[in-house]
């Protein structure tokens, strides 16, 4: 098993490298690696996310950790540039980096350099090398956030090398109970239930947001419906439903930003009722339009605010993207037939501030029950906020696990 993981490691870089001759993430990626050098640290703090959401969920901690431990430089890293092409500038951080391809060689003269007093990964992401490396060199590594389901190769009679890797923590902490009782399952017990650290990260972005005067300017005083991180098959449905709602806004934040994508979206949407924001920064009566789609990262947790109902994508592909982050905001959401994996989606349908689509008649339903029925939308609402409410806290739980470990 081990020598098929080195193969198989070896063989995603050439697969990446292939797709790097026509595909932008990819190349960037490839490049991102070769270009990258290593300032050598002491006692540094390595926080690892995969992506953007993860940096997001890990957020809280990461800014409690930098105020617990002032004099220690902050070592973050990304695995994919969605997440490093964002914020690869960030105050938070003495450096920010790609993680390298998990080799031997590699995760020895990362882990040298950076010379880690303790590593903190968010929710998921088990490498072997950078753990065995932690593990060998007695640096406590904590997986926050984490979440397990049965279906996950820990948990099959091959995966014992993946068992190996869990073996390198010193503490996970977990987002519910299932996953405690399934890591108990295979003699993992340094566990703690702790929560989502989501739920901080998005309730202290609903208490101060970003205001955005050109949003609000486009909105005009009308109501809002807002659709964030979209792929196509949720586009084609929210086209059909501008028509039905002429007096609304809608506004667009779709999860891929090349031009090739959002001219589509935009040849979707009614004549002459779109506007990029790229554009309405700089033009006059851009409140003239109906729809507005958002041509840059980074405004998404931001639009919220201004929003009525929120429509959240991914739910028609491989799984739904952050719903909390408009629940924070008190405001119904709507997302699509693939949100099973997700305990916060289910915790928000039972309450009846979440909504499960599978088809355009489904989406005009509810929408229409929520535009209509001013009492089921305002209990929707109130449903939502308290729910982001009462589940907030993880992050008190963990720093101080931490910082009243003896191995720190």
């Amino acid at each position: 098993m081990f020598v098929l993981y080195n193969i198989g490691i070896r063989l995603y870089y050439l697969i990446i490298w292939l797709a790097s001759f026509f595909n932008q993430k990819a190349k960037l990626w490839i490049k991102g690696r070769r270009q990258q050098t290593f300032v050598r640290y002491q006692n540094s703090i390595w926080f690892h996310f995969a992506s953007l959401g993860e940096f997001e969920q890990g957020r809280p901690v990461l800014e409690q950790m930098k105020l617990t431990y002032p004099d220690r430089p902050i070592v973050i890293t990304f695995f994919s540039p969605s997440g490093y092409e964002v914020r690869k500038n960030t105050p938070l951080a003495d450096a920010v980096y790609y993680l390298p391809l998990d080799t031997r060689g590699n995760a020895r003269r990362f882990i040298k350099t950076i010379n880690p007093s303790i590593a903190v990964f968010t929710k998921y992401e088990y490498w072997y090398h950078f753990f065995a490396q932690l593990y060998g060199q007695r640096v406590p590594l904590y997986i926050i956030s984490g979440i397990f389901r049965d279906g996950q190769v820990f948990f099959k009679w091959y995966g014992s090398m993946h068992r190996k890797m869990l073996k390198c923590v010193r503490h996970f902490f977990l987002q519910d109970e299932y996953s405690k009782q399934l890591l108990a399952g295979i003699n993992v017990n340094n566990t703690t239930v702790s929560g989502d650290t989501r739920f901080d990260r998005v309730w202290a972005n609903a208490n101060a947001p970003k205001q955005l005067p050109e949003i609000e300017n486009f909105i005009g005083g009308k109501k809002a419906f807002i659709c964030g991180s979209t792929w196509p098959d949720d586009e084609k449905l929210l086209a059909e439903l501008t028509g039905e709602y002429p007096d609304w806004k809608f506004i667009f934040a779709p999860h891929e930003l090349s031009m090739e994508k959002i001219n589509r979206l935009a040849e979707m949407l009614p004549p002459d009722s779109c506007i990029k924001y790229s554009a309405l920064a700089i033009t006059e009566g851009g409140n003239n339009h109906q729809c507005l789609v958002i041509d840059n990262m980074g405004m998404l947790s931001s639009l919220y605010q201004y929003g009525n109902i929120a429509y959240i994508g991914g739910g028609f592909g491989v799984g739904i993207h952050n719903t909390l982050e408009a629940a924070a905001f008190g405001i119904p959401v709507i997302f699509g037939p693939n949100y099973h994996k997700f305990n916060e989606a289910k915790a928000l349908i039972e309450l009846e501030a979440g909504f499960s689509i599978s088809n355009e008649a489904e989406l005009r339903a509810i929408v229409e029950k929520l535009a209509t029925d001013t009492a089921y939308y305002i209990n929707s609402c109130q449903q939502a906020r308290q729910y982001v409410d009462t589940q907030k806290g993880a992050t008190e739980k963990i720093v101080n696990f931490i910082r009243n470990s003896e191995t720190v």
